[in-house]
């Protein structure tokens, strides 16, 4: 079993997804994430999305095909080594999942807690995180008591606090004013400059237009690769290669 990889982050062969005895949700999806590129992943409600970031972050088993990341194949990756594997993928979720007994503060600290950090400097880091993202004045706050918008960007924080080396955002930018869209989506851009690859699932059209990224749509199940602005494909990572399978192409980013 591989611990890392160059060659891709993600690695989907064929994949197909059912939920149940229903009828296939993805169906044979075939795609290859190269590290350090920047993806928007689109698509109608119900399409697929948020199926198919769940199978990325291992939330859930396919149906059928190859998932492999970090150059591991999931399939036959001891479970012990999964804990690893998952802490390498930070996640903002739709839902935002913050715990509601913890500070704003204490929710994004968390991931460096777990990972022992010294408190020096999770104190630093989440502070000017927090700041960064327009919540210095709730850093005490507790979740029930921030807007939608204030919960949005503290998912975000708690997601990238830790660097991680993949990172999966479902509408992060659903709750906030274009401001603070665009603020959040310069914070994501950076990180990715730091090396990170990130999939961002959206439905706002401009911001995807605006940044130019390459893009993951799923159609009736498929998914297909749509080119990006050249200006936005700056680093060789993100470039786009096309591979002959089986049935009729890799899609590889």
């Amino acid at each position: 079993m591989s611990t890392d990889s160059t060659d891709h982050v993600v690695r989907f062969e064929n994949v197909g997804l059912r939920y149940g005895l229903g009828p296939e949700v993805l169906q044979d999806v075939t795609f290859d994430l190269r590290p350090g590129g920047f993806y928007f992943l689109l698509g109608d409600s119900g399409a697929g999305k948020s199926s198919l970031l769940k199978l990325i972050y291992l939330a859930l088993k396919p149906s059928r095909g190859l998932i492999s990341l970090f150059g591991n194949d999931i399939a036959i990756t001891p479970r012990r080594a999964l804990p690893e594997l998952r802490r390498r993928i930070g996640v903002v979720f739709q839902e935002f999942r913050l715990l509601n007994h913890l500070s704003a503060f204490d929710n994004v600290a968390l991931p460096l807690r777990v990972a022992g950090v010294r408190e020096s400097e999770i104190q630093k880091n989440v502070d000017e995180l927090l700041q960064w993202v327009g919540l210095k004045e709730q850093i005490k706050a507790r979740p029930p008591t921030l807007s939608g918008g204030q919960q949005q960007r503290v998912a975000i924080a708690r997601a990238v606090i830790a660097r991680p080396k993949l990172l999966l955002a479902d509408e992060p930018t659903g709750n906030v004013d274009d401001k603070m869209a665009l603020r959040l989506m310069h914070l994501f851009e950076e990180l990715n400059k730091l090396g990170t690859t990130i999939v961002i699932a959206t439905h706002n059209q401009s911001l995807v237009s605006r940044f130019g990224h390459p893009r993951l749509r799923i159609t009736d199940g498929a998914l297909i690769v749509e080119r990006g602005s050249e200006s936005s494909w700056p680093r060789e990572a993100g470039s786009l290669r096309t591979v002959s399978n089986g049935r009729g192409a890799r899609n590889a980013l």
